[in-house]
């Protein structure tokens, strides 16, 4: 296998548009993950508790699933590019919020700023992706995913290390500063892109604000339903979502089990970001970008996911641990990429947005979900046994996705033949 990185850098090169929002991406999850490390760091030391810590990776989640609805609608009906400002330009109030909790009765504080922060970002994030067929070629879209789906990996691996790094030596305010100067450089460079986020619509083509927020699942479920392929992609993040909880015992094992603190946590979300930035890449040059390799892919990643996390507590040392951790995100990250890839491709414009908000609600709640269950098992188990917990779980949902797509490849299978 090898990875050519000449298409990409050909790509950022030439597309001013596409070079602009992935940097405004790198930029913004890079201080995400600043906040994230130094905000899980400060939860198990004000609470000393790991579900209280949890809390900070649910209201992520949570906060995010709910208002996806709303967030899919405004994609659909208004400027997307005006959207993707404003939610940059609102979060950075809310990320300075995060200062405010100095102690155990004022934790609240921070929980709240999580919450709202990740509200505001349930409308930047299916925003972008609705937008992003339009801001390249056609035959440049493979690449764009690849860049932008292995930009969450490059600043959670560099964001999350050097958090961790600035948090313990600097303190965690500076983090949360960091955090909220990137959401005001992302709107700078979003700024300056020219070139149109959406298809022309036609007159009256709009839905009804109302309608749409009550019915914005309904178009979604009514264009899946069609096709497997479409709802086995629509299901793939969600079904990764149902073991995601396990990211919480991450920052478990680092502060508890290999006692490196602060380090110990941004040694193993960095690990996490390492396997999800490579990830995109390794399946773009393995799997190709046909519909039934994509499927391929997915399945192939939900095995990788499944056995190295099941060897993750045997681990005798934080840096095999690590290890484990990064193999497993490459499969987290190859899915990632492939399902959204192929939604882009197969979705209208006109609906892309509702599309991916529906998306990214549904695997945002089921990981809200997930980890909450793995706050309460790391309350009344051993940390080995509540990732055990957690696999068995991603394990029985990952067997019934295969089983649901199993049409699909054999229908594309025969279809290429």
């Amino acid at each position: 296998m090898i990875v050519r990185i000449a298409p990409y850098y050909a790509l950022l090169r030439r597309n001013s548009a596409f070079r602009r929002l992935y940097a405004a991406q790198l930029i913004s999850f890079a201080g995400d993950w600043f906040a994230t490390v130094a905000l899980l760091g400060l939860a198990l030391e004000l609470s000393g508790s790991a579900t209280v810590a949890s809390l900070v990776l649910v209201l992520q989640t949570g906060g995010f699933a709910l208002f996806s609805p709303v967030a899919g609608v405004l994609a659909d009906r208004f400027d997307r590019r005006r959207l993707l400002v404003a939610a940059d330009l609102v979060r950075v109030p809310i990320a300075l919020a995060f200062m405010l909790a100095r102690g155990p009765d004022t934790l609240w504080l921070a929980l709240v700023a999580v919450a709202l922060l990740a509200a505001v970002g349930a409308l930047f994030e299916p925003t972008s992706s609705a937008a992003l067929p339009n801001l390249v070629d056609d035959d440049e879209l493979p690449v764009a995913n690849v860049l932008l789906g292995s930009a969450w990996g490059v600043m959670l691996a560099v964001g999350a290390a050097i958090g961790g790094i600035v948090a313990a030596t600097l303190g965690r305010d500076a983090a949360f500063v960091v955090n909220a100067l990137t959401f005001l450089v992302s709107a700078l460079l979003i700024v300056g892109i020219h070139r149109p986020f959406q298809q022309p619509r036609e007159p009256g083509s709009h839905a009804d604000p109302v309608g749409g927020l009550l019915g914005s699942i309904r178009p979604v479920v009514r264009f899946a339903r069609h096709s497997r392929f479409v709802s086995s992609l629509l299901l793939s993040k969600t079904i990764f979502g149902v073991g995601t909880g396990v990211v919480l015992m991450l920052a478990v094992f680092g502060d508890e089990v290999f006692h490196a603190g602060d380090v110990g946590i941004g040694v193993l979300f960095a690990a996490r970001g390492m396997g999800a930035l490579i990830g995109p890449f390794v399946a773009r040059a393995t799997t190709g970008t046909s519909d039934r390799g994509l499927l391929v892919g997915i399945s192939v990643s939900l095995v990788g996911v499944i056995v190295s996390y099941a060897l993750f507590p045997l681990a005798p040392s934080i840096w095999l641990a690590g290890v484990l951790v990064f193999v497993a995100h490459l499969g987290g990250g190859a899915q990632w990429m492939l399902s959204t890839f192929g939604l882009q491709r197969a979705t209208p414009d006109a609906i892309r947005g509702r599309v991916f908000s529906f998306d990214y609600g549904l695997v945002t709640l089921t990981i809200t979900l997930s980890t909450i269950l793995a706050g309460i098992l790391s309350e009344s188990l051993t940390p080995q046994a509540a990732v055990w917990s957690m696999v068995a779980l991603l394990a029985v949902s990952g067997t019934a996705w295969l089983w649901f797509s199993t049409p699909a490849r054999r229908s594309l299978r025969r279809a290429s033949a």
